[in-house]
């Protein structure tokens, strides 16, 4: 009979520390990252769809985002709710473009002013394009992690840093693979989910150009905000 060598107590513990501290990754690690991720990307395209309360009500939102980095050029297109079916958004450095489908009419307002008004979900949609820029916006910790080794899944989670906002919350799912986020989500004050959004369809470097990004309806009225 076959009589194997036994690893001590101390060993296994040891090869067990070893092999955490190999794996590890703090909040401030997944956000560089991330970062770094974003910055070999010439243009990217993803769909982001789920549920989001509304109103007092759950309702389907389904949007697709459009996006070249280097141009903080960004372009929302809206499935759903019905009541911005249709409608565009075309974000730069500067301002932010909204064409209303039922009005036909395109406001114009400063990256300033519209980044005052979080969006429909609660969500920035200035800043949703790049979630670098996004968490960057808000203290993040780490507070999940699964997987294996090559495909985790982690979970960050970050609460706004300007003063005097809500004190709600936002949990950005990344996936190891390509560090890129996988899911949003959005908590009340209370840890109540408000909204609960998968990004699929991600593309990057497909070869969008600034022209298609900000193309609207040639035939909408411009108000200026």
């Amino acid at each position: 009979m076959k009589t194997f060598p036994r690893l001590s107590l101390a060993a296994l513990s040891l090869g067990a520390l070893t092999l955490s501290a190999a794996s590890a990754q703090t909040a401030a690690d997944i956000l560089n990252k991330i970062d770094a991720a974003q910055k070999s990307v010439k243009d990217l395209s993803f769909r982001l769809a789920g549920n989001a309360s509304l109103d007092g009500s759950a309702q389907k939102i389904d949007l697709t985002v459009q996006s070249i980095p280097a141009s903080a050029l960004a372009r929302v297109v809206f499935a759903a709710p019905d009541s911005l079916a249709d409608n565009i958004l075309v974000v730069d450095r500067s301002e932010v473009k909204n064409y209303l489908y039922l009005t036909n009419q395109v406001t114009v307002t400063s990256v300033g002013k519209a980044a005052g008004n979080a969006g429909f979900t609660g969500i920035d949609l200035t800043q949703l394009s790049n979630f670098s820029s996004f968490l960057k916006t808000y203290d993040v910790k780490l507070v999940a992690t699964s997987g294996a080794a090559g495909s985790h899944l982690y979970t960050l989670e970050g609460s706004p840093k300007s003063a005097g906002v809500s004190d709600s919350r936002a949990r950005v799912f990344v996936n190891e693979a390509g560090w890129r986020p996988t899911r949003l989500q959005l908590l009340d004050g209370s840890g109540k989910v408000t909204a609960d959004l998968n990004i699929s369809d991600y593309k990057t470097n497909s070869g969008l150009t600034a022209a298609r990004l900000r193309q609207l309806p040639k035939d909408a009225e411009v108000v200026k905000q």
